[in-house]
């Protein structure tokens, strides 16, 4: 079965999660970890030189930032340089919980976290011309109403950019159910998902957003995917 057969809407892949952590009693927080550290293996692939290579990673508050900050660890710890960038003030994010957790890593590790505001943008189209990858952890599936600022103007100058994109999960801004464009979306250069490929990538200007689709294993058991895939 290709990935679009086995493509789930956002409902489903929910529930899918919720039952691994709740049933399997997977914490959500390992679920986090092994999203992050499958994408850095996939952005790995795209760095001839890692010691020499530049990486931007934009975060938002949610569990898809979450993942942003787990990739930016173990880039570091690869020796990328890295810079994380954040849509929302740092006190929003450490009011949630497994994001937070890997928030506060970074934080202690001394990685400097640049709260962004809608002034910032010009600058931040400069920084990017320095960098080899963009990572796009800024929605993930449960974006549903239109890209605010300054989240819609920071997606339009990534794709300006003219750099390759990674995105987590799903581009930020394309509905995960209808592959609509809410307002602006990322046009990823390779996207990683996870559990499995969402409806949307397969509607609309979903295949003109996704890039190379990517669908990674991150320890979900394969039973409980398998019978929403039916």
């Amino acid at each position: 079965m290709d990935n679009a057969k086995k493509a789930l809407k956002r409902d489903e892949v929910r529930e899918i999660d919720r039952k691994a952590i709740e049933e399997y009693e997977i914490p959500g927080i390992i679920l986090m970890e092994n999203a992050g550290r499958n994408v850095v293996e996939e952005i790995l692939k795209m760095l001839p030189d890692p010691d020499k290579a530049k990486v931007a990673i934009f975060c938002g508050k949610g569990n898809n930032g979450g993942d942003g900050f787990v990739i930016a660890r173990h880039l570091y710890n690869k020796g990328v340089n890295v810079s994380v960038y954040l849509t929302t003030q740092i006190t929003n994010v450490l009011a949630d919980s497994d994001a937070s957790t890997n928030l506060k890593i970074l934080l202690n590790m001394n990685l400097k976290i640049k709260e962004l505001q809608k002034g910032d943008i010009e600058e931040i189209g400069k920084e990017l011309q320095d960098c080899n990858i963009i990572v796009d952890a800024i929605f993930g599936t449960g974006l549903s109403g239109e890209v605010r600022e300054p989240a819609r103007s920071l997606i339009m100058k990534i794709n300006e950019s003219n750099i390759p994109v990674v995105s987590v999960d799903i581009p930020s801004g394309l509905d995960c159910d209808e592959g609509v464009v809410l307002g602006a979306a990322v046009k990823a250069t390779k996207t990683i998902t996870f559990v499995a490929a969402k409806a949307g990538f397969f509607k609309e200007y979903g295949r003109e957003y996704t890039g190379e689709l990517i669908v990674s294993e991150i320890s979900v058991p394969k039973e409980l995917i398998e019978e929403h895939q039916k």
